[in-house]
């Protein structure tokens, strides 16, 4: 059941001493390590560090009225979860969050987007330390718009469909104008074929041939 604690205080309060002794060793290790601009808080029921709404503006994109998740911290019926959303959601953070992992001997317990734990001893903290000091704000935010909005890539190659799409009907107008105005006589002008065709009614027509120069 979600904890509808207000304060990260009266959230552990209300844990059973065990648990709340491992969060509150976590906790420590994260408030250590983590960059500047990160903001400790209250979200979703759990423990989390969060970019605020001062710093990126946007907000998380489930709701944008809350800010940006990075780290969350939260005791569950059988386990903990540790939730690491940069690890998790890029493929170059993941790849080294796995061999770090891998290389300190201990069994990962993966959840969708969380690592489970029981005690601390489950956990390898000098790695969970780096994860949290491993990214600044400004490198998060990147990570996290990459994977939530278009590459710039794939915005240029839009905006490159939507401009050819423009291009493509206004030529086809054209055509479509110039066509109409074969019906009348051609006049060297640099003006539009609906102005030279406007022009074109009021003049007289020459007694002689049909010389468009007149």
């Amino acid at each position: 059941m979600q904890s509808k604690a207000a304060t990260v205080s009266q959230y552990l309060r209300e844990l059973p001493p065990e648990r709340r002794d491992t969060l509150t060793h976590i906790r420590k290790i994260l408030k250590q390590n983590l960059p500047k601009g990160f903001k400790e808080g209250m979200q979703y029921g759990m423990i989390s560090y969060f970019v605020p709404h001062r710093l990126y503006t946007d907000g998380y994109h489930c709701d944008p009225a809350q800010p940006l998740p990075y780290i969350s911290l939260v005791s569950q019926k059988n386990y903990c979860s540790l939730y690491l959303f940069a690890q998790y959601s890029n493929n170059r953070e993941n790849h080294w969050f796995q061999k770090a992992w891998k290389a300190s001997g201990k069994k990962m317990n993966r959840g969708k987007s969380c690592v489970r734990f029981k005690k601390l001893e489950d956990l390898p903290l000098d790695i969970i330390a780096e994860a949290a000091n491993r990214l600044s704000v400004e490198q998060f935010i990147e990570i996290y718009e990459s994977v939530i909005k278009p590459t710039g890539g794939n915005r240029q190659k839009s905006t490159k469909r939507a401009v050819k799409q423009k291009t493509d009907s206004s030529q086809r107008k054209t055509v479509k104008k110039a066509s109409s105005a074969k019906t009348s006589p051609a006049i060297k002008t640099s003006n539009s074929p609906k102005t030279v065709v406007a022009k074109q009614s009021k003049k007289t027509t020459p007694r002689r041939g049909r010389n468009p120069s007149g």
